[in-house]
């Protein structure tokens, strides 16, 4: 696919950058201090070949539509709605388990609590609204409806909330929440998570502690969401985030056996949720075409062993806490691709945990209070073709991964550095965490792209296990002294630069005793 730049920039990096290129290059800088690595690196020419990589085949997009998520509902059967007691359901349980928890719901519903479920078949907003009274659930205009109960769509079951339902409100103070066990598809409509008192959204207060409805997919469910909006879902609890696509907890999953979840969010907007969007243990879930904005502590945040994902075409921007888009904990073979991700708290894309075979292509990250692209304990991913712009960190960081590799990427105008590898001693954290520990180790291989108006350095690199560049363009310092390599590469700058530029090899930066490092 093409990737977007705006041309001004590029014709300003490319006029400095020739220049520069001719000038200082020629003579480069004098090295800085004297290593402190503990171990003597060599510079050399590696072979051109083995570095040549075709562009990655990206997955087809096209089959994600409203009209294809319509096609999935089936239709056959009605369902039944019946309120049953919350206690001793399966679906509940993560809510109800031990008296405190079961005490929110008390409180709420000022009585031994209760949830609306749905069973059997198919059932709509405008069936709820005929088969509950008001005290449960109402249609307070046309269109308008507020659920007062928690909702549970049962297993053989399909809830749809369509464009005849203008806007399905769930309240604050009576508890109201939505847990899908079999089917559920919200489509060209609204759910919000609804303040009565205030007849509004149920923004968040208390930074996080207080109830707030939320929507929570479990394991063997499927989940479509698309030309929706849904608003101020989630708070500080387990399974509650906002939007959840989630295994049951290990031992319920252990008894019930379900598979893993799945589900299509496309074309939707997530506003002020907790998280714009979590999941735990699911497979070929769909993220595209969505925007996430202003959500509170992440705004994409898949998470553990969860693989086959699509996350593409979104944008994500406003996060108030943390990241833009994250990967955590074993999220594998899974794309990043053409989102933009921008002016969030911390990083804007960031791939963390044991998080491998992942492709994160095309993206524009700009404008974010931290890195651009992070790369934490990762190794064995591939980042192609993204553009990392303006940053108030790095542009693009790497801790602690092996075998990461950079092709044909944009890092211009960060604060600190283009590209940062760098090794960290974790376990400290790791032991807190009851976390296995991680090698302390970094290796990457750069091809192509441009590194330019980085603040600090283009390239800066700690203690790798090893380092190839090739055809990496170098341009437009913004410190009067030229283009300064850092890091393992400052100190061996002229023979970088010599290989790189004036002989336009590849070039392999790599420890004289590689054994010692591994050992």
């Amino acid at each position: 696919m093409p990737r977007r730049i705006n041309k001004r920039l590029a014709f300003c990096l490319l006029g400095a950058g020739a220049l520069l290129g001719a000038v200082q290059l020629a003579a480069p800088p004098a090295l800085g201090a004297e290593s402190e690595h503990q171990f003597d690196y060599r510079v050399r020419s590696a072979p051109a070949e083995p570095l040549h990589l075709e562009a990655p085949t990206l997955p087809d997009l096209s089959g994600y539509t409203m009209d294809a998520v319509l096609a999935k509902i089936p239709r056959q059967d009605k369902g039944r709605v019946a309120v049953r007691r919350m206690l001793r359901q399966d679906a509940l349980k993560d809510f109800t388990g031990g008296n405190e928890r079961l005490r929110e719901w008390v409180k709420r519903q000022q009585g031994m609590p209760q949830a609306i479920f749905i069973e059997g078949g198919l059932v709509t907003a405008q069936d709820l609204a005929k088969a509950l009274p008001a005290s449960q659930f109402e249609e307070q205009q046309p269109g308008v409806y507020i659920a007062r109960l928690p909702i549970v769509v049962a297993q053989g079951a399909t809830l749809h909330v369509g464009k005849e339902t203008r806007e399905l409100r769930l309240s604050q103070e009576r508890g109201a929440f939505l847990v899908n066990d079999g089917l559920m598809f919200l489509t060209d409509t609204r759910v919000t998570a609804w303040r009565e008192a205030d007849k509004g959204p149920a923004t968040l207060r208390d930074d996080g502690k207080e109830f707030r409805p939320f929507l929570v997919s479990w394991g063997g469910s499927e989940l479509y969401i698309a030309g929706s909006v849904l608003t101020s879902l989630g708070y500080s609890n387990s399974k509650s985030y906002g939007v959840s696509i989630t295994q049951y907890t290990p031992n319920m999953h252990a008894r019930l056996k379900r598979e893993e979840p799945t589900g299509w969010l496309i074309d939707s907007e997530f506003v002020d949720h907790w998280y714009g969007f979590y999941c735990y243990e699911a497979q070929n879930v769909v993220i595209k075409g969505n925007t996430y904005r202003d959500n509170i502590v992440y705004g994409i945040d898949p998470h553990d062993r969860s693989h086959g994902l699509i996350i593409a075409e979104n944008k994500v921007f406003g996060t108030k806490k943390k990241h833009g888009i994250i990967i955590s904990r074993e999220v594998n073979d899974s794309w990043i691709i053409n989102n933009e991700s921008h002016d969030n708290k911390l990083s804007g894309v960031v791939i963390d945990r044991n998080s491998v075979g992942n492709l994160i292509a095309y993206n524009r990250v700009h404008g974010n209070h931290a890195d651009g692209i992070t790369i934490y304990e990762s190794g064995d991913n591939l980042l192609w073709g993204n553009q990392v712009l303006r940053n108030r960190r790095h542009g693009i960081r790497i801790r602690n991964s092996e075998n990461i590799r950079l092709y044909d990427n944009l890092a211009a105008l960060n604060e600190l550095t283009g590209v940062y590898g760098h090794i960290k001693d974790l376990s400290d954290t790791d032991r807190d965490l009851k976390l296995d520990p991680f090698d302390t180790k970094v290796s990457m291989i750069i091809v192509g792209g441009t590194l330019a108006g980085n603040g600090s350095s283009p390239i800066n690199i700690d203690s790798p296990l090893s380092v190839e560049l090739y055809r990496v363009k170098l341009i437009a310092p913004r410190k009067s002294n030229g283009i300064q390599l850092a890091g393992i590469l400052g100190e061996k700058q002229e023979q970088i630069l010599d290989l790189l530029v004036r002989q336009r090899q590849p070039v392999l930066i790599d420890p004289i005793d590689p054994e010692q490092m591994t050992n």
